[in-house]
């Protein structure tokens, strides 16, 4: 399931958190200030959420079938510039491994461009980071470049190189996005075509 995050996920989105910290320092930056208080995380989730309604940025937590448990985060996000969108994403350390960054991806992948508009859909990822890799290349997105110094890091550290992965909506369904089986709904709970 995945959907906006609401301020009464701060206790799912602090146990995802703080029982994967060792597991999400080396590559998401905000993870060195972690962990936070239950209060700055319902703050923080308001933010996701006005920014989201806003149309500023899209941050989607990512839950179990039954919205239990937190398995991690994602995200549409604006700073790839006009007419792009650059995917996101996280898991906790003990969902790794069962899909849900690839299934996660591929529907963010399809609303960005069937929802959203876009013509272009990007990832990047720490060329270090071997199983976030696998993502794009799974679900046919094309390698374009290594960047280097391009991603943000840690307080303290260099920034990291990126590796630049992007498919085009002309290009998306040639690709295995377009094959996963997922639905969408708007606000009201009507079903969106994709």
């Amino acid at each position: 399931m995945l959907r906006c995050w609401e301020p009464r996920d701060a206790p799912l989105l602090a146990d995802a958190i703080d029982s994967s910290l060792d597991h999400l320092r080396p590559w998401m930056p905000w993870a060195h200030d972690e962990p936070r208080s239950l209060d700055e995380r319902i703050g923080l989730l308001r933010g996701f959420r006005g920014r989201f309604d806003l149309g500023e940025d899209f941050v989607y937590g990512v839950f179990s079938r039954d919205e239990r448990e937190a398995v991690g985060g994602s995200g549409l996000h604006t700073r790839a510039g006009e007419g792009a969108l650059e995917i996101g994403y996280w898991i906790r350390a003990s969902a790794v491994g069962r899909g849900y960054a690839r299934e996660a991806t591929a529907a963010l992948a399809r609303v960005a461009i069937r929802v959203c508009g876009v013509d272009r859909v990007e990832i990047r990822v720490d060329p270090a980071n071997e199983a976030s890799l696998r993502i794009p290349r799974a679900l046919g997105f094309a390698e374009e470049a290594t960047l280097r110094r391009r991603l943000p890091a840690g307080e303290g550290e260099a920034p990291r190189d990126a590796v630049v992965f992007a498919v085009f909506a002309d290009e998306l369904d040639r690709t295995p996005v377009a094959q996963a089986r997922l639905e969408a709904f708007d606000a009201l709970g009507r079903s969106i075509p994709l």
